[in-house]
């Protein structure tokens, strides 16, 4: 059981560590990214409006992949992009409801899911973020942003990771102590078998001698009751001859 705790704890620890350093590695390519954190190519990015609801609303947390050829996207699809929202550049993200080819040149009309009206301005390709991979999680958008702020940061990654590490020296300093600790040979070991068995054996013949001597003790009061018994009675028979003689002598 402690063995199989023990397994259990170290599994937590290690899947701990490993999402605390992908959060770290995220968090500090957004910051190297225009805000966009990229891991090998794809981006988490958190929902911030229900443009597109159903498919996925305000909190929600999607997975956007970079695009190598930008001519691969079709009607339908759905694409993370920079544009100009009240006057300032933002991402959005989009459903492609129309492609314009202007003798080579591509752009990209889109629509959220929820509105009833095209976005006022194609994108252009150069403005494209990725592709959305149809992997949300829902409500976890909020998280992300909350891990990307200082308290945040540390709550959730700086202490884990110190625990982690804390834990580890534990473990690396109970080694070191079993390993000067002395080991016990077969023979010192067949040894303290022997003591053992001796030792036992030892205490049981106290014991049984023990019981024999009370026993002897019992058996020795009960003979003496009868022999005490059979005295008294003739003490008695003396008393009583004692007395008859007088009333002789006076007859």
């Amino acid at each position: 059981m402690k063995k199989a705790l023990k397994i259990i704890v170290n599994v937590i620890a290690w899947v701990v560590l490993i999402l605390a350093l992908l959060i770290t590695i995220l968090v500090f390519s957004s910051d190297r990214n225009n805000g966009i954190p990229n891991l090998f190519g794809f981006m988490p990015m958190t929902v911030e409006s229900d443009s597109m609801k159903p498919t996925f609303k305000k909190g929600d947390l999607i997975i956007v992949k970079e695009i190598d050829d930008v001519k691969s996207l079709k009607e339908k699809d759905v694409i993370t992009f920079w544009t100009i929202i009240d006057g300032q550049k933002q991402k959005n993200t989009h459903r492609i409801v129309e492609i314009i080819d202007n003798n080579g040149n591509l752009s990209f009309v889109t629509r959220g899911d929820n509105n009833s009206i095209d976005d006022t301005i194609p994108v252009q390709t150069g403005d494209i973020i990725g592709q959305w991979t149809e992997f949300k999680v829902p409500g976890f958008g909020k998280v992300m942003d909350f891990l990307r702020t200082k308290t945040g940061f540390f709550i959730c990654i700086i202490i884990p990771m110190a625990l982690f590490f804390l834990f580890e020296l534990y473990k690396f300093i109970m080694t070191l102590v079993e390993i000067k600790k002395p080991r016990l040979t077969e023979d010192d070991e067949e040894e303290i078998k022997k003591r053992a068995i001796e030792e036992y054996l030892a205490s049981q013949k106290t014991n049984d001698g023990e019981d024999s001597g009370e026993d002897t003790k019992e058996g020795s009061k009960e003979e003496a009751k009868p022999e005490a018994k059979a005295g008294s009675e003739e003490k008695a028979e003396d008393t009583a001859k004692k007395d008859e003689a007088p009333d002789n002598k006076e007859e």
